[in-house]
């Protein structure tokens, strides 16, 4: 079922549903400069467990475009939006990189809806602001194809590049269809944003993954995540940014396991 929900502020955000009906919910959230097809080799997996909601985050995909700047937590009251609006009490989440940053404002901000997070190839601060205002610069002036060569080496590890270059061009072009408009406010909401106090506040269950070749968001990014947050668990794989797509098998095969074992409390 595809669909398009309204914010508070008038946003549209298409979404998707999968799976059965009557199953828990699944929330997942894109990455900077993707829209919901970055889960394809999820979503076959995740749906015979949960009902899977994916949607893209405002700028992105079939949303609608916000070409005034936000704050970061926007993207975060944006994700409660779409439960809201499916009258979705509970659900748990999986967020890849700027996704993953919408999961930890969830988990400090709206932790009454979530029962587990994954938080996946994320940070919880990206400095320099100078880096992201350069990049913003070159977006509103040529375009996210301008970027494209570079993101996607920090993407993909080289080997996976030369193994699957339908896959990379797929993502490619997704990367260069994401409105430049929207792509640039998106990344000056991730430029302001410092949630690495916040992280101590997070009482959920959560599974922290990072891309061992990541130079996105190298590893040391998630491990402090998971040193922030009380009783988390981190897994590696052997992938660069989008982990989910680099390493579909163990991606899914870590994240279902984190989400459907009985919760255990010492």
């Amino acid at each position: 079922m595809t669909g398009f929900v309204t914010t508070d502020g008038g946003c549209r955000l298409q979404y998707r549903i999968d799976g059965p009906s009557d199953a828990p919910a699944l929330l997942l959230s894109n990455s900077l400069g993707t829209n919901v097809a970055m889960w394809d080799a999820q979503l076959v997996e995740f749906a015979r467990a949960f009902r899977v909601i994916r949607y893209d985050a405002r700028g992105h995909g079939a949303s609608d475009v916000d070409r005034d700047p936000y704050p970061f937590a926007r993207l975060g009251m944006d994700a409660v939006a779409v439960l809201d609006a499916l009258e979705v009490a509970r659900a748990s989440f999986c967020g890849v990189s700027m996704g993953g940053m919408v999961g930890q404002w969830l988990g400090v901000n709206a932790a009454e809806r979530f029962d587990r997070l994954v938080l996946a190839n994320t940070a919880a601060c990206m400095p320099p602001p100078q880096m992201w205002d350069a990049r913003i610069a070159l977006v509103r002036e040529s375009g996210t194809g301008a970027i494209a060569p570079a993101v996607i080496e920090r993407w993909f590890t080289p080997g996976f590049r030369e193994r699957q270059p339908a896959e990379v061009s797929r993502i490619a072009a997704m990367l260069e269809a994401t409105p430049a408009a929207g792509y640039a406010a998106a990344c000056a909401a991730i430029r302001d944003m410092d949630q690495r106090a916040g992280l101590a506040r997070i009482g959920l269950p959560v599974l922290v993954i990072v891309g061992e070749h990541d130079p996105a968001t190298p590893p040391e990014f998630g491990e402090a995540i998971a040193a922030g947050i009380t009783g988390a668990a981190l897994v590696r794989l052997d992938a660069a940014h989008l982990s989910n797509v680099e390493q579909p098998g163990a991606f899914n095969a870590n994240v279902l396991a984190f989400l459907t074992a009985e919760l255990r409390y010492d």
